[in-house]
């Protein structure tokens, strides 16, 4: 007759199975923590976008008709902003193994999820739409605005300072401006940030050998619209 064993399990043995092997806590612990510092990196490079394109290009906002641009790099502040505070929460509930703030960390992933999926979807959609806008807009804003708002003025300086273009279209356009038509005794025939070598009344030459010929039309197509599918790629 077989006789029967009958091996104790304790506690200790239970214990030690359970942290044994690819589904013990210690490894979910492990994976947690990798996950939350590749998240943290990610939260800091959405945040760099969000604040570097409020920083830099914050002076040609107020060129383009519509406040999507810049709604697309604030929520992408928001969303880096949250990332950085919901990992720190993951830490946190991974750590002491607290189930009320795991489920909190998990409601502020979905949330983050959201936020980036939308600013994507904005900046996806808004990179079809920026040429249209701009076609219509640029030129409007250029020849009515300049001289008469301080801060499109500035911005169109700096612009084509920086990006060595003059006019929306072309020079021509600021034969059409309501700054020359307004002030007939000016001599200048084009702004004097249109110059290749820029001085005082620099503009009264319009010919291409003293003032860029590069519109400012395919610059600014050029610098938004990458600018839009850098975000919606990052996102």
């Amino acid at each position: 007759m077989r006789s029967l064993v009958i091996i104790p399990v304790t506690m200790a043995t239970y214990v030690r199975t359970t942290n044994e092997g690819c589904c013990s806590v210690s490894f979910l612990k492990f994976v947690l923590h990798i996950f939350n510092f590749i998240f943290f990196l990610a939260g800091c490079a959405v945040l760099g976008v969000g604040l570097w394109t409020v920083i830099d290009k914050h002076h040609y906002v107020n060129l383009l008709t519509t406040s999507t641009y810049v709604a697309t790099s604030y929520i992408l502040i928001i969303a880096g902003i949250t990332v950085l505070i919901v990992t720190v929460i993951g830490c946190i509930a991974v750590r002491q193994e607290d189930r009320c703030l795991l489920l909190i960390y998990t409601f502020l992933l979905l949330l983050i999820f959201l936020l980036e999926a939308v600013a994507g979807v904005i900046a996806y959609v808004y990179q079809e739409q920026v040429i249209s806008e701009l076609e219509i807009s640029m030129n409007g804003t250029f020849t009515s605005q300049y001289q008469f708002d301080e801060s499109r003025t500035a911005a169109i300086d700096r612009l084509q300072r920086k990006y060595k273009c003059c006019g929306a279209l072309g020079f021509e356009d600021w034969h059409y401006s309501r700054w020359l038509k307004e002030n007939p005794e000016e001599k200048r025939k084009v702004p004097d940030s249109c110059c290749k070598t820029e001085t005082l009344s620099c503009g009264v030459r319009d010919h291409p050998s003293n003032i860029h010929d590069v519109t400012h039309l395919l610059i600014s197509l050029r610098v938004v619209s990458e600018h839009l599918r850098g975000k919606s790629k990052i996102i």
